[in-house]
């Protein structure tokens, strides 16, 4: 997809809730492992760096279509 224009949105390793997280989370996205019985609910971390990359990705998108409305004009 990336031919496509598809852009990869991380995670910088400035949240450090990505250097503290033992169940989740790399920079390439937040994730969640459950465990075998899907068990292991969200920990802090693993909630903060949903956030972030929500937020990231919202910022993302706000500086594409601000970019995108300048060309247009």
């Amino acid at each position: 997809l990336l031919h496509h224009g598809m852009l990869l949105v991380g995670l910088p390793y400035s949240e450090s809730a990505l250097t503290e997280t033992r169940g989740g989370g790399t920079p390439y996205g937040a994730s969640h492992h459950a465990g075998a019985d899907g068990s292991r609910p969200l920990d802090q971390h693993e909630s903060t760096l949903c956030r972030a990359l929500g937020k990231r990705v919202g910022t993302v998108t706000r500086q594409l279509l601000a970019g995108a409305a300048h060309v247009q004009s």
